[in-house]
């Protein structure tokens, strides 16, 4: 099977750009010109130039020899918490905005939940002179300060939203009324793998970077360009895109994904969007959404802004509907446990997204020829907060 997207922006049964009409033409340019530029010689020079000197790509591919020891098998972390800003998101935000300036649009706007998606837009802005707004929930301003500030120190305009929970997903309905209300001179960066087509085609080529890297780093440390496990959070699910993108037709390699269980799936409150949501259209596209009977959009819940969204991106609704992919549910408790393993066996503070993912681990039964890929999408200093809460526990 091929599981990436078709020529009308579908993934299975997934995907398509379901838009109001004032914003058909922004998104219909769009599509006519993504492929384009990013197959365009001076794209790529720029793009990479920016990746490689700029964010300081590649990432690493780490062995942790110490975890690797606990669960008896080989496990790499794909450090993406070492690019510059502290996550994977820059990797699409440059990409996006050298598009924005191409198409000739002259102001970015953008959402963000735990603030990195915000933070690397409002990097790339002020590295291109290019005037920026942020939309971010009043719950995740609050509970994502040091993101917060370093957007406003970068010269962007953070503008806290006020309905819904406040969270990500009425970050995401606001930024969609600007770009409706500014359809000529403004280009949207989404963050995720989320929205209309092309969307998430275009922020997974521009993540794929990660698993690109992957196959030679891999090479170089094992001898084969593949893994048995490929492993990465799934909230919109572009860190998960970028991770799997070269490998989604491999058949060898298992891919296992994490979304936020919250404190439990039949508690009232989660993220589960896999485990929960039905088929239905949010923010642009047909994919699973966390709904109720009425398919009123029920809202999320997790310990972590950046899963802290009742969708998921069509690519991993599809991928889990096939069975190519397996999704885990990991609740609060236990990606907390996974922040203090990690810690403390090898060192590194992972962000509250990544630690989903490593608190897949332990459900996992491997062997010890096993190669395991987890990607750790970002840093956590801005979750110290919520950390430090629980070191007297």
């Amino acid at each position: 099977m091929n599981y990436h997207v078709d020529e009308k922006g579908y993934y299975g049964r997934f995907g398509g750009a379901y838009i109001p009409e004032i914003l058909h033409r922004c998104v219909e340019d769009l599509q006519n010109t993504y492929l384009k530029v990013l197959e365009s010689d001076s794209f790529k020079k720029e793009f990479h130039g920016l990746l490689r000197d700029y964010v300081g790509r590649p990432s690493p591919l780490y062995f942790a020899k110490r975890l690797s020891e606990k669960y008896g098998c080989k496990i790499f972390l794909k450090r993406e918490d070492l690019n510059h800003t502290g996550a994977h998101k820059i990797n699409n935000t440059i990409g996006q905005i050298l598009i924005a300036r191409s198409m000739g649009k002259t102001r970015i706007i953008a959402e963000t939940g735990a603030g990195q998606h915000g933070v690397a837009t409002a990097t790339v802005c002020a590295l291109m002179n290019i005037p920026c707004v942020v939309y971010m929930g009043k719950t995740d301003v609050e509970r994502q300060q040091p993101n917060v500030e370093k957007m406003r120190m970068l010269g962007a305009a953070v503008i806290p939203v006020l309905s819904g929970n406040m969270t990500l997903k009425d970050a995401t309905n606001e930024a969609i009324r600007d770009w409706c209300h500014h359809p000529s001179d403004t280009y949207y960066v989404i963050g995720s793998t989320v929205g209309p087509h092309p969307y998430p085609d275009m922020v997974a080529r521009l993540q794929s970077v990660i698993s690109e890297e992957i196959k030679w780093q891999l090479k170089e440390k094992t001898g084969r360009d593949y893994p048995d496990y490929l492993m990465a959070c799934v909230g919109g699910g572009s860190n998960a895109a970028g991770t799997v993108y070269h490998y989604l037709n491999d058949e060898r390699v298992r891919i296992l994904l994490a979304e936020a269980g919250g404190e439990g799936l039949f508690s009232g409150k989660s993220a589960a969007t896999v485990h929960l949501g039905k088929e239905g259209i949010i923010h642009g596209a047909r994919t699973l959404v966390m709904q109720n009977e009425d398919g009123q959009i029920e809202e999320p819940y997790s310990i972590s802004a950046g899963l802290d969204y009742p969708g998921i991106g069509p690519v991993h609704a599809n991928l889990s509907e096939t069975k190519r992919a397996e999704v885990f549910a990991v609740n609060d408790n236990e990606a907390i446990d996974a922040v203090f393993e990690l810690t403390r066996t090898e060192g590194i503070i992972p962000a509250l997204e990544s630690a989903h993912v490593l608190g897949v681990i332990p459900k996992i039964k491997f062997k010890p020829d096993d190669v395991v890929v987890l990607t750790v999408s970002g840093r956590g200093d801005k979750d110290m907060d919520t950390y430090l809460s629980f070191c007297g526990e």
